[in-house]
């Protein structure tokens, strides 16, 4: 068929971007296969699926490129939070949406757009006929101790402090058979050894401040694994960042922000009665855990310190600046509640 001169289209390209690593690729291609199917009889239109395995050397973003270049309006990636961020910094700003097929360690994304991470079927059956969304970006721009600048893009969060050298940490053997968990071990192995960074940092365009803290999180989302709600007025489409300072004295301060995250935050606040507690509770925490918001934020350390986008490693980092690129990005979620 031809409409104004043109040879309309037959049928619908999605790609799948798979990390062959961290997902059980026969499994995922019969559910993609399956929910493809039912998606192609509701639309009356026929779907092609172009299947393209990420390398060490490409985790996602020249195969998430090659597959628009190819017409794909649909992209999705199947894998960890590192394909998953690998694609969507490919996708930014283009007229395509992203679906998520989690099979890592943490699964951010999924986990605050509330995308199942324990059955492939279900995820599949939500890229195709979820509700479209669009979400922020945050973009880091990273200044390197050899003064090079490079620019990433996080759907969730970045950090500096012990929280990347955590990641750094971790062991891929117990990534790979415990998940999440094996940050925990990492976690054991890196508090005895930690010591307080240094930063600057300027929210916006206010005054410069200077901190010694444990952890400083700059956040588009803040849920993490394990129950645990960071930062629980973060929001994925408000065009803001929500930074987290991590500042505890002792190890009882860490048990404090620990109760903080997964009991007062997750359960706590979400009554009158929980708040009024937290109101009364929450003092002595507000000196470990505080939290500031704004659409930019601009972070240096005095030497080079390593810095992790997305529970990934990055390297160590001199200068951070970072910003939000309001949705910029479609992905296929849940109906909203």
């Amino acid at each position: 068929m031809r409409v104004n001169g043109r040879r309309e289209q037959e049928h619908t390209i999605v790609a799948v971007v798979y990390n062959p690593v961290r997902v059980d690729v026969p499994r995922v291609r019969v559910a993609v296969e399956a929910a493809a199917a039912a998606a192609a009889a509701t639309a009356g239109r026929g779907i092609h699926l172009l299947w393209l395995e990420t390398t060490p050397e490409e985790g996602g973003q020249a195969q998430a490129r090659d597959a628009l270049d190819r017409g794909a309006t649909l992209v999705l990636a199947a894998g960890g939070d590192g394909t998953v961020r690998a694609v969507a910094e490919a996708m930014r700003g283009r007229d395509a949406t992203l679906g998520v097929i989690p099979g890592g360690t943490g699964n951010l994304l999924a986990r605050n757009l509330s995308i199942p991470f324990a059955s492939v079927e279900s995820a599949c059956a939500i890229a195709f006929a979820g509700e479209t969304r669009r979400i922020d970006l945050g973009v880091a721009s990273a200044r390197w101790p050899d003064g090079t600048v490079t620019e990433h893009v996080f759907l969730v969060m970045a950090g500096v402090g012990i929280d990347a050298a955590m990641i750094a940490g971790a062991r891929p053997e117990l990534k790979r058979r415990f998940g999440w968990l094996a940050y925990v071990d990492a976690a054991f192995r890196a508090l005895p050894k930690a010591t307080k960074v240094h930063v600057r940092f300027r929210i916006d365009h206010g005054h410069e401040r200077s901190a010694h803290v444990s952890t400083i999180l700059i956040a588009n989302c803040g849920a993490l694994p394990g129950n645990i709600e960071l930062i629980p007025d973060a929001a994925i489409d408000d065009g803001l960042l929500d930074v987290a300072i991590l500042q505890p004295a002792s190890v009882f301060g860490w048990l404090a922000i620990w109760r903080k995250v997964t009991w007062e935050n997750r359960v706590l606040r979400k009554s009158a009665l929980g708040r009024r507690i937290i109101r009364f509770t929450d003092r002595a925490v507000r000196t470990r855990l505080s939290y500031l918001r704004g659409a930019t934020v601009q972070l240096a350390v005095d030497a080079p310190e390593p810095f992790e986008l997305d529970g990934d490693a990055f390297g160590d980092i001199l200068n951070l600046e970072l910003s939000v690129d309001e949705r910029s990005l479609r992905v296929t979620a849940p109906p909203a509640l």
